[in-house]
This record gives structure tokens, sequence and C-alpha cells, in this order.
């Protein structure tokens, strides 16, 4: 899992850095606001933050306020490192939208501990919304093959109409009669669409595509 940690100190961010290193944390760091701002934008950006209270630029607390307000429901795990401890702080940074803080100078052991925290709680945010967005396709599919269906069926017994009024050996036979296999073919498939349940996938050229038989039920 990716971490950001932004800290204007050299030192502070340097052990850091060779501490979350060291438990196989790819670490990205900035020494200002502003470009954790920026880094949190680029593509693939980090879900787990430790911000630092008083830096250049926009300052901890700011920052949380603006990733909040940003996109609410973003999976992020924000943890302010302070040398501030009164109540009134942590209530502000807390209220902003952090998640948790860290007192300057930290333990190593509740650092830990607090990452920890934060690492689960944000693979829990993406695997929740993972199944909500799941659960959107599913509900669309099943709205997409509703409506096919009605078509699907004129188009099936018209065709099966013409078949019994045309010669086998007319050429139109032939022709009329891949219509009515592959409008056929078309509803099996939306019927399997319809059954889909969990998301599945099998090796296609390059890429990967959707297994319609193992993912619908049966």
């Amino acid at each position: 899992m990716k971490i950001l940690i932004a800290e204007d100190n050299l030192t502070t961010r340097r052990i850091l850095e060779a501490i979350l290193v060291k438990w196989n944390y790819d670490v990205i760091s900035v020494c200002d606001g502003n470009e954790a701002w920026e880094k949190l934008h680029e593509k693939n950006p980090p879900n787990l933050i430790i911000l630092d209270w008083m830096m250049p630029g926009i300052n901890g607390v700011e920052l949380c306020r603006k990733l909040r307000q940003e996109d609410p429901e973003k999976p992020m795990y924000i943890i302010l490192l302070t040398a501030r401890d009164e109540k009134n702080d942590i209530v502000e940074g807390l209220g902003a939208g952090a998640d948790d803080y860290i007192a300057k100078p930290f333990d190593k052991e509740e650092l830990r501990a607090r990452i920890d925290v934060g690492r689960r709680v944000v693979e829990l945010q993406t695997a929740l919304l993972e199944k909500e967005k799941l659960q959107v396709i599913f509900e669309m599919t099943g709205a997409i093959c509703h409506e096919l269906t009605q078509p699907m069926q004129a188009i099936s017994g018209n065709s099966e109409l013409m078949l019994m009024n045309i010669q086998k050996d007319n050429p139109l036979y032939r022709n009329v009669k891949t219509i009515k296999d592959q409008i056929d073919r078309m509803g099996d498939i939306t019927r399997k669409l319809k059954r889909v349940t969990r998301y599945k996938t099998k090796d296609y050229i390059n890429s990967k595509i959707i297994d319609l038989d193992s993912s619908a039920a049966p």
C-alpha cells in the first residue's frame, strides 16, 4: 500500500521514510502541503496519508479539509502528525477530516499500530466501494436485459413466421434462419446476464473479460 508523508522537517521525514519502507510500504514523501496536494491528484495516489500539522503552503488541517470536501466518499485515511496536544487542537484536526493523530515525538510501535488501523480501514472502504459499484452494474445490466427482451422476442417470433412461409431451397431461408439463430443466441446471453451475481473473469487475447458462465448463478 502507498503512504504519503508530508513533513517539512527533514530529519523527521527521513525517519518516517526509513520506518515505513522497512514495514514494506510504498512511500512517497514531500516537504510541504502544496506538493502533497499535487501528489494526491496524480494517477493512483496514496490512500493512507501522514500530514504534519504545521508546514509551508497548505497546512495539515487545511489540507484535510480540502481533501474531504473534494471527495467525501473516497477511501482515504489521514493521520495528523503534531506537537500540539491540547484538546481543542485535537478536536480541530479531527473536525477538519483527520481520522487519527500522532503526537511528536512519536513512538514507533504506536505509529505502527495506528497505521495498521488505517490500512485496514482503507482496505474495508475500498472493498465496500467496489461492492457498491458492482451492485449498480448488476442492477443496470438487469434493466437493460429487461428492455431488450421484448424487441428480441418480436424479432425471433417474426423470423419464425417467415421461416414457416419460405421454402428451404429459397436463398432467403438461410438468411432469415441466421437472423433467428443469432437473436435466439442473444436471448441466451441476456438470460445469463440477468443471473450474474459475482465477478469472474477469463483471459481474452491480451486482456480479461467477464466469464458469464462462471458469473451467472445456476
